[in-house]
């Protein structure tokens, strides 16, 4: 079984800062939906053989460390380089209206599901999808029972969207909510809501 969840809020989020290769720490809200995630798991899951999966980045470290010391699992976090955001390239840690004010507007003329792969200098979908997917068969194919990956906004969708095979359109329109876990079944992802465990 695999679960898929974003790590929780941070400051470059409610900055409105697109993150993407770089970090920023989790605000308390961040923690508090990281300790909600591990909470929820710990009703859903034996922690005994469970394996964590996470992106390098930072803010996906602390959101695992939580995950674990709440949902109880011992084994040692697995980093897996190939979860990480997007980069961005040039415009990684900006907000839009810094990025339009200095390429006249460029950004808001970019269409909202697909300018993610549309910077001057940062991965573009193909890439990024290729290394999503290879990511995700070395983690479907570990021989932990229960697998947990913790990862980002866009990689979640396309991670989402390349497990269910939906059109790239389709997998970019996802939602992408923190303090919810996602559970990538055979046929079907369940989305379970971890709000009622945010303290």
């Amino acid at each position: 079984m695999i679960y898929l969840v974003r790590h929780g809020q941070t400051e470059f989020n409610v900055a409105r800062r697109f993150q993407g290769g770089l970090d920023s720490p989790l605000t308390a809200l961040g923690a508090a939906q990281g300790r909600a995630m591990g909470l929820k798991l710990r009703e859903l899951i034996d922690p005994v053989g469970a394996a964590i999966f996470t992106s390098p980045r930072g803010r996906t470290l602390e959101t695992a460390r939580l995950i674990a010391q709440e949902a109880g699992i011992t084994s040692p976090l697995i980093v897996e380089d190939g979860l990480a955001e997007i980069s961005l390239g040039s415009w990684d840690g900006r907000t839009g209206a810094e990025i339009d004010a200095e390429t006249n507007g460029r950004w808001s003329s970019l269409d909202r599901q697909n300018w993610y792969f549309e910077t001057p200098d940062g991965e573009r979908y193909d890439a990024f999808s290729a290394r999503l997917q290879a990511a995700l068969a070395r983690v479907a194919a570990h021989p932990a029972a229960v697998r947990i990956i913790v990862s980002h906004g866009v990689a979640g969708r396309v991670l989402r969207g390349l497990h269910a095979g939906l059109a790239r359109e389709d997998m970019l329109a996802l939602t992408v909510p923190q303090g919810v876990i996602y559970r990538l079944d055979p046929e079907r992802i369940v989305e379970i809501d971890c709000s009622d465990a945010i303290a």
